[in-house]
Order: C-alpha cells, then sequence, then structure tokens
C-alpha cells in the first residue's frame, strides 16, 4: 500500500509530536522518517441460516467494518544509524469502521527492531512466520493477501500475530529464512512458541514451507505446518497450498478457550458444535486463480477443503469453501469489490452465529450446515 509522510496529515496530535520530536534532532537524523499509513474499507453483507438453534434459517444484514481488509492505521519509523544499519519501529491500530471501535488489543502490531547486512530482528507484539510465508508466498489475492470478512486460511495460523516476539529474518538472493520465540511470561493462557519458515521466490514463481507451535499454559502444545506456492504470468496468477494443526490432548477449560479462540469464528470457516473441541487434527487445502481482466478490474475464486479428526468418531468431520471477488481500482488508493462466498460443512459439526450464543453454548454453533454470504464494499489506502 502506499504510505505518505506525516506532514500530509499533521492534524494528527500523535503525528506532529512525533514531527516534532523529529526535527529536535538535528541535521543528524535527515534521512530518518516518520510515515503514517492506514486503512479505511466499509462494505454491506448479507448472510443466510445466522438465526439462534431454534431457527437457525434467519439471514443476516450489516454494515460491516472490513469486508477485504480490516480497517487500521499506522506509524512507520526507520532511522539511519550509519554503516547500513537502521532502526526500524512500527506500531499498527486496528478498529472497525462501521462504528469505530478498537480491536482487543488495540494495536495488533507494536514492534521495534534493527536491520543492516545480518538482515533484520524485531522485537514486540508481531505477525507470526505462519501468517508472513502465506500471505508473502501464497496469498489468496494479490492485490490483498485475503478476504478479511471470509478467510478460512488465517484459521490455521495459530491466531497470526504473537506478543512477546522475538524473530529474525534473511534474504540471501532469491531465498528468504525467518525465525520466532517468543515468551509466555508466566501468562495463565501460556504463549511460548517456536516456529521458522524457508522461502524462494523468482521470475513470477513464489514457493515456502514453515513451521510454528505455540505451548499451552499447561505445558502441551498446538503444532502447525503449512507448504505451497504461487505462480504469476502475464494477466494470471495462480495459488495453492496445504496447512496442518496437530494438538496434544487436552484437559484444561483455560487450554480449550485459547484454542477456540484461535480456532472459531464464522471466518475462520464457522466450525461449531459438538466435535468443535473434541478435533486434535485439522486440515486445509486451498486452490486459488485469478485474472486481471484490465488495469482496473481483477478477478479471482478460490476453494478450500478442510477436514477435522479426533479419538473420538463424533470429531471427524469435513468442511467445503468457495469464495468469488470482483476488484475495481477507481485509483490508486480506492477500489471497490464484490465478493460472494459458500460454505459447507459435514459431521458433527455446525455453523456459529452471533444470535446463538449463550452461556451454555459460547461457540455460537447453531445446527446450520450451509452459508451463502454476499459482500459488497468500498476501500481507501493511505
Amino acid at each position: 500500500m502506499k504510505k505518505n509522510t506525516f506532514k500530509q496529515v499533521g492534524v494528527l496530535g500523535v503525528v506532529a509530536l512525533a514531527s516534532a520530536t523529529a526535527c529536535a534532532q538535528g541535521s543528524a537524523e535527515q534521512s530518518s522518517s516518520v510515515q503514517l499509513y492506514g486503512i479505511v474499507d466499509l462494505a454491506y453483507r448479507r448472510t443466510t441460516n445466522e438465526g439462534p438453534a431454534t431457527n437457525p434459517g434467519e439471514s443476516l444484514s450489516q454494515m460491516v467494518g472490513g469486508g477485504m481488509s480490516q480497517s487500521r492505521w499506522g506509524i512507520n519509523v526507520t532511522e539511519d544509524l550509519g554503516g547500513g544499519l537502521k532502526a526500524l519501529v512500527n506500531m499498527e491500530n486496528r478498529f472497525t469502521a462501521n462504528n469505530g471501535a478498537n480491536t482487543s488489543p488495540a494495536f495488533q502490531q507494536s514492534w521495534l527492531g534493527l536491520q543492516g547486512g545480518f538482515g533484520r530482528v524485531t522485537f514486540g507484539r508481531q505477525y507470526n512466520i505462519l501468517f508472513d510465508l502465506v500471505t508473502s508466498t501464497y496469498a489468496s489475492y494479490p492485490y490483498s493477501p485475503y478476504m478479511e470478512i471470509y478467510k478460512p486460511e488465517i484459521g490455521f495460523a495459530l491466531g497470526a500475530r504473537q506478543n512477546e516476539m522475538i524473530k529474525y529474518m534473511a534474504e540471501v538472493g532469491p531465498v528468504r529464512g525467518a525465525l520466532q520465540y517468543s515468551f509466555d511470561a508466566n501468562s495463565p493462557t501460556g504463549g511460548k512458541t517456536v516456529g521458522g519458515y524457508l522461502r524462494y521466490a523468482a521470475d513470477g514463481l513464489a514457493a515456502g514451507m514453515g513451521y510454528q507451535n505455540y505451548e499451552f499454559a499447561s505445558g502441551k502444545k498446538v503444532k502447525a505446518w503449512t507448504l505451497g506456492g504461487s505462480y504469476r504470468t502475464g494477466p494470471w496468477y495462480i495459488n495453492l497450498g496445504y496447512g496442518e494443526n496437530k494438538v496434544d490432548q487436552l484437559t484444561s477449560p483455560v487450554d480449550f478457550a485459547v484454542l477456540s479462540a484461535m480456532w472459531q469464528g464464522t471466518i475462520n470457516g464457522g466450525f461449531g458444535g459438538p466435535a468443535f473441541l473434541a478435533a486434535n487434527k485439522r486440515t486445509i487445502y486451498k486452490l486459488g486463480v485469478g485474472y486481471q481482466v484490465t488495469p482496473q478490474l481483477n478477478v479471482a475464486a478460490h476453494y478450500f477443503h478442510a477436514k477435522q479428526t479426533g479419538p473420538v468418531a463424533m470429531a471427524d468431520a469435513k468442511a467445503n469453501f468457495f469464495t468469488m471477488a470482483a476488484d475495481y481500482a477507481f485509483s490508486k488508493r480506492t477500489d471497490a469489490y464484490l465478493e460472494v462466498d459458500h460454505t459447507k460443512l459435514k459431521g458433527a459439526v455446525s455453523l456459529s452465529s452471533a444470535a446463538a450464543v449463550s452461556a451454555t453454548n459460547p461457540t455460537g454453533a447453531n445446527g446450520a450446515k450451509s452459508r451463502t454470504g454476499f459482500t459488497i464494499g468500498i476501500r481507501h489506502r493511505f
């Protein structure tokens, strides 16, 4: 996305403060920069089978504050330390543009680091290596890594971000590698992670493989890995991938709650019902194709097949996801999009709905086995 410097948005007090601080440092930091960037995305979405368990067939119409992309604003800071060494800072706030509410935590990224001939090392809350690999190597869309409102592939990325992380990345020619480690700080929900990936990208071809685990407070783990690639030639973009989550046998309610937060949600596949947390293994295959019809118009279609299994027969379930999208760029910053999706489940799982959430049904499973969604929206990037 195109990012404009803070001079263009001096009306924001926080950026003005950053500007004043930078100017006070004198000419020694003339090669440093502070940049503000962001996305505002609003869409209308209608979905079927969104009712409570007593009447799951009800449809839902709503305005969503992030159809193709989650709305956000952020600050990037780069300081030239000399000798090829740079200091880096990123703070990124996420919000829902339809009501102005912040996500939790409000800053989905908050990290600093150093970059030089050795590569780049960053510290803080940031994307994990599973998310990095998929979105940089075999993203669903070349102009947006995934559809924010319908992203079953991201449900396998162990939450996509991690607190208290150290991440190291280095590139040699077309090969890039990265490693991550995060602390749990004796958190009651755990949080210690270890992972890494290796990718290759050249001449329109990109491919990579990554592995990461997450350690719960009990010491048990969920282990994930992914493999995939993409190819661009002329107006065509083709991508395919595989992902897997495998979980130790959990008994702690706290551990189950953490796993549920990683896996559940209609945008991540919609699994719910008796089989939801009985599973200890999930897999997903993805295949997509995109075509640039004109310099302004892109179209794409994607198919995902997911499967879960467990120590009891009830845990076995399957899901098929299909989505088609068209995106039209009015300019380099503003585009409009139209998306249609369909979900079909099989087994003891069912779709989740906000109308079905209760103390006895925290996942919101409403018994529905299929859902069709329609989304139309507009996005502005700055």
